[in-house]
């Protein structure tokens, strides 16, 4: 089935990102929009809008039923999602596949396999990947024979949870009963799950992704991505390839990938979640996003792909279009993520009229927005304006070129993280390379010390 018509049931710069795409493929865009985001930039690059509901997400792009409502009154012939909101639902995917509308991601088979923390982790151990030690902790006495066996420190993760959601961190049997019983309470009010498991926390960790694409029988794998530089688990800075990696480690994560995806049956782009222990020189499965990721223009750059256009493709039921042979990875990229954030204030979301936008532009500079002068950034949802991705022929040029780029960027009006992603790009760990996931904690309790150097 060819799509003609898609309808966008997301907001802001991937809403914005997935219009571009349609427009250069001759696809009719139709933006389903809250009824803040009616005048927003992605409503007005969009062929038509249709309002799928009020300005909370529970009763707009939480709403799988609105959705499916908005795609038919339009004639839709399919539904892009996005990422975040209801991706990752198998909800939306069964209401598509119900009411005759292709759901532009994977099965709903799929999206329950991977979705579900522990079932993942049994498909990553039937495809032959290694997983990090733990197991479900059920109650409190389940929970201190796995940390006996694992070890302290460890995290409670919620089978429910992902992009970091539900995740705790336990550093000794005295805390474990305590920070279990909030846990649990926690991923049943926020997934509607209570079920939470243990893995050993890695110290010196990296968090490194595969991207992989599959038509449902078979599957690529389109390079890694490193998106260590985090802050309580949400990704800041993102690269690709992966730096301070062995070229068999880079194969050896790929093949893993692949393996995890053909063995689900997988349809769609999807990122197996990989924790890489600088101590062990090994990695781990941590989870599989069944959606397109925040972070996949620097795959994009490196790969010379349009990832949503091999999205829509497999989509219509098409086989893939590239062989594994015929992906080919040149030069570094990096992408800063740039939210509306007041980093001086714990990162206090800042909303408002954004008064200037001044977005550069040269060669290897791609900025996906989401906002332009005038929009307005509203306080109901994620406070991201846009990423700046930078692409050069090895990494020392990307980091350079972006340097520059964010010299040049300007968003005024609101409080953005531009600046502190400036001084990111200049501390000496980070241009070295290879910085795990404890690194942005140490570095910003050190600018926290002077912060008159981040303004």
């Amino acid at each position: 089935m060819r799509i003609r018509r898609l309808l966008v049931a997301n907001r802001g710069e991937i809403a914005a990102r997935v219009i571009r795409t349609c427009t250069r493929l001759g696809i009719e865009s139709v933006l389903a929009a809250s009824e803040v985001d009616l005048d927003s930039l992605p409503a007005r690059m969009a062929d038509r809008v249709v309002r799928l509901g009020p300005a909370p997400a529970a009763e707009s792009y939480l709403d799988p039923a609105a959705v499916v409502r908005a795609a038919l009154a339009v004639g839709a012939d399919a539904v892009h999602p996005g990422y975040g909101f209801l991706s990752e639902n198998p909800a939306l995917a069964e209401a598509c596949t119900d009411a005759g509308l292709l759901f532009v991601g994977p099965t709903v088979e799929s999206l329950h396999a991977v979705g579900d923390k522990l079932t993942a982790r049994s498909h990553a151990l039937a495809a032959g990947l290694r997983v990090v030690p733990g197991g479900e902790a059920v109650d409190v006495a389940a929970a201190q024979a796995v940390a006996a066996e694992v070890g302290y420190p460890l995290l409670v993760k919620a089978v429910g949870g992902g992009g970091g959601r539900g995740m705790k961190l336990v550093g000794s049997a005295e805390e474990l009963p305590s920070t279990l019983d909030v846990a649990i309470s926690e991923a049943a009010a926020a997934f509607g799950d209570p079920r939470v498991y243990l893995e050993r926390y890695v110290a010196s960790g990296r968090h490194v992704e595969v991207q992989v694409l599959g038509d449902g029988v078979s599957a690529i794998a389109l390079g890694d991505r490193d998106c260590s530089v985090q802050r309580r688990y949400q990704k800041l800075v993102e690269e690709a390839p992966a730096p301070r990696l062995s070229e068999e480690v880079h194969a050896a994560m790929a093949s893993a990938a692949r393996a995890l995806a053909v063995h689900l049956g997988y349809r769609g782009l999807g990122t197996v979640e990989l924790l890489y222990d600088q101590e062990r020189q090994t990695f781990y499965f941590l989870e599989m996003n069944a959606r397109i990721q925040v972070e996949h223009p620097v795959t994009e750059m490196i790969t010379g792909l349009d990832l949503v256009a091999e999205q829509l493709a497999v989509a219509e039921g098409l086989p893939l279009r590239l062989r594994q042979d015929d992906v080919v990875l040149t030069g570094h990229a990096v992408e800063c993520r740039i939210n509306a954030e007041d980093w001086a204030q714990d990162f206090r979301p800042s909303p408002g009229r954004i008064d200037r936008v001044l977005l550069p532009i040269g060669d290897g500079i791609r900025v996906d927005a989401g906002v332009q002068a005038g929009s307005v950034v509203p306080p109901h949802y994620d406070s991201l304006l846009a990423k700046l991705i930078v692409h050069g022929v090895d990494r020392a040029d990307a980091l350079a070129r972006a340097r520059a780029a964010l010299d040049l960027l300007r968003i005024e009006g609101v409080t953005t993280t531009a600046p502190l992603h400036r001084a990111l790009l200049d501390d000496p760990l980070f241009t070295a390379g290879g910085v795990d996931t404890a690194f942005f904690d140490r570095f910003l309790q050190g600018r926290r010390r002077a912060p008159a150097e981040v303004s």
